[in-house]
């Protein structure tokens, strides 16, 4: 029961960072035609998200503290491994990145480097995603 838990958790993090990035934002800037407003809203989204994230991660973290018995494996170590990557780039994506993107802080570079960690957050939740799929199977 635990590990079907586990499982939703997962795929709860992974599919809400595909929606909110890949879905939910890109139509703000296409049907706002403000990239001010749309923007405000993307970055209360995507802050929403790191709140998201945090619940998840933890809740994965605690899930695989309780798989630990006697040492741990291999594809245990591996996927809280998973788990801490994506947990980093989201609070740094929060808060190192969206501060200055607020403050339109030389923008292009910051704008970057925060998509580039969201892809990296969606990549790592992903691959947690997949191969505890495959080992549920």
């Amino acid at each position: 029961m635990k590990d079907c838990i586990a499982l939703l958790v997962a795929a709860l993090w992974w599919g809400s960072l595909t929606t909110i990035g890949f879905l939910v934002v890109p139509m703000l800037f296409a049907q706002l035609g403000n990239p001010s407003v749309a923007g405000n809203f993307a970055g209360r989204l995507f802050s929403a998200q790191t709140w998201v994230a945090l619940a998840c991660g933890l809740a994965l973290l605690t899930y695989f503290r309780s798989k630990i018995h006697d040492r741990v494996d291999a594809p245990l170590r591996i996927a809280i491994g998973w788990v801490v990557a994506a947990l980093l780039l989201a609070l740094l994506q929060e808060y190192a990145v969206a501060p200055r993107i607020l403050a339109r802080d030389n923008l292009p570079l910051w704008h970057s480097l925060g998509s580039a960690m969201y892809l990296g957050q969606w990549l790592c939740a992903g691959v947690l995603l997949w191969r505890m799929g495959r080992r549920e199977a």
